[in-house]
């Protein structure tokens, strides 16, 4: 059984450059065909300051985080027994090129199934700009097989 009394547990922040090039690409990565993802002069005709990250764009920040998936080594996980369960995002604000996204992330809970062989660890993650505006949250489960 994993380590319930790492519920709670907040990892350290860390932060990331938003930059332009990087949102064009996710935007083509995920199928984004609106041009204001893509190209700047379609984005600040649509009323935006700049090039807008597109949906779920938060997730790839986590991927910048200075250890991989820092869940792993606080509970003793092994990479192959880990499954992504879901994903939920909360748009709070806009990410824009330019910007600096600070994300903190936490472990929110954690609880098992199927007579302990799967487990589950719920993660919270807050995505928070330069100017200390929150823009955004995400949760995900991540579901381990014991």
């Amino acid at each position: 059984m994993l380590d319930r009394s790492k519920i709670g547990h907040e990892f350290p922040s860390f932060s990331v450059d938003i930059e332009k090039g990087r949102l064009k690409f996710f935007a083509k990565a995920i199928g984004e065909t609106n041009p204001v993802y893509t190209d700047e002069e379609a984005a600040r005709a649509a009323g935006f300051k700049a090039l807008p990250a597109p949906p779920t764009f938060m997730m790839s920040v986590d991927l910048d985080a200075p250890e991989f998936l820092p869940m792993l080594s606080l509970l003793e996980m092994d990479l192959g027994r880990v499954l992504h369960g879901a994903q939920d995002f909360e748009y709070i604000g806009q990410i824009y090129a330019g910007d600096t996204i600070t994300q903190t992330s936490k472990i929110l809970d954690m609880f098992d199934k199927k007579g302990g062989a799967l487990e589950f660890i719920v993660l919270e993650s807050a995505y928070t700009n330069q100017d200390g505006e929150l823009v955004g949250k995400a949760q995900q489960t991540i579901v381990y097989r014991n």
